[in-house]
């Protein structure tokens, strides 16, 4: 069952058990996922779903850093639950030694020396991690392994 079928699953399941904070995150994605579709005239497949989800879990992450800083948790807190909501659909997350794994194996593979060689990695890692893991903290270790 392709993604997009999964998260029309999921609106029908909220609807009719009337879960109105999990329908709106929903409806959420759903509205981002056509709004992507109609803009580049596609129709979007599972990998490109997981990038807009994972991209929409990062925005989410920002804006409660922005609402904690400002001292308005109650707008942290929809944000935290819209998180989750997100997450249900995304692969289960890498832990930090299959991360680190993976950061080696990608040096090896490419060769890497240098921080020049960044890109390289980034390159081979990005697909492997999509939704799995932030892309910024998987940055960060590949920069200490290509600076050690």
């Amino acid at each position: 069952m392709s993604m997009k079928q999964q998260i029309n699953d999921a609106m029908k399941a909220a609807m009719r058990a009337k879960d109105k904070p999990r329908l709106g995150a929903i409806r959420l994605i759903q509205a981002d996922i056509k709004r992507i579709e109609v803009d580049e005239r596609i129709d979007v497949d599972d990998a490109r779903v997981l990038a807009i989800l994972d991209k929409m879990v990062k925005q989410r992450r920002d804006s409660i850093t922005q609402y904690e800083d400002a001292g308005r948790q109650e707008l942290a807190d929809i944000e935290i639950a819209e998180i989750s909501v997100i997450q249900d659909f995304l692969p289960t997350a890498l832990s930090d030694d299959e991360i680190a794994a993976m950061v080696a194996a990608a040096v090896a593979e490419t060769g890497a020396a240098s921080m020049a060689d960044m890109g390289k990695v980034m390159g081979i890692l990005k697909p492997q991690i999509q939704g799995r893991a932030d892309g910024g903290a998987v940055s960060g270790l590949v920069k200490a392994a290509l600076n050690s």
